[in-house]
């Protein structure tokens, strides 16, 4: 857990890095990060199980602040202007064991922070066998949300946005 929460927030604090922000702040700002997430996920982190809780984990900022990284931001002595000012208007990051990434706008491409791809094909391969046994499940929706974007069929003829909506 601590690999990927790590990951996660020196990623968000490199978005800070800039003449108007201190490094000192952007350190404070990312211990900070790092105890916070620590502490929300401790019992909701499943290795065996990583999609479970994936939604609980989701770091989402959509024109309106995430309130884990406004928490952070209050305790490092960021204000939301700051936060608001250097972090994208639309981000997602998803932080589940073995894997950490993010999409920055709602059409982005998804950007990998950290992953174990070997164990995702592992899981991904154990789930979709697990949902062929089962009568009425999907593979589909059986995976995280990112997994479900990116696997949309190709040949489905549809844009993502279409997929996404309906």
């Amino acid at each position: 857990m601590k690999d990927e929460i790590k990951s996660a927030a020196e990623f968000l604090s490199s978005l800070l890095n800039s003449s108007k922000v201190s490094k000192e702040i952007v350190q404070k700002f990312h211990n900070i990060l790092v105890q916070i997430l620590c502490s929300r996920y401790q019992n909701h982190w499943f290795p065996e199980k990583p999609f479970k809780g994936s939604g609980y984990r989701c770091i989402r900022i959509n024109h309106k602040m995430d309130p884990v990284l406004k928490e952070a931001g209050l305790a490092s002595g960021l204000h939301d202007s700051v936060l608001n000012t250097h972090l994208p208007q639309e981000l997602t990051m998803w932080i589940d064991p073995r894997d950490v990434s993010y999409r920055i706008g709602e059409n982005g491409s998804i950007g990998v922070l950290l992953s174990d791809s070997f164990k995702s094909q592992d899981l991904h391969s154990e789930t979709q066998s697990n949902d062929l046994d089962s009568s009425n499940s999907s593979s589909m929706y059986s995976n995280s949300c990112k997994d479900q974007i990116l696997n949309v069929p190709r040949d489905m003829g549809l844009s993502l946005a279409a997929f996404v909506y309906s």
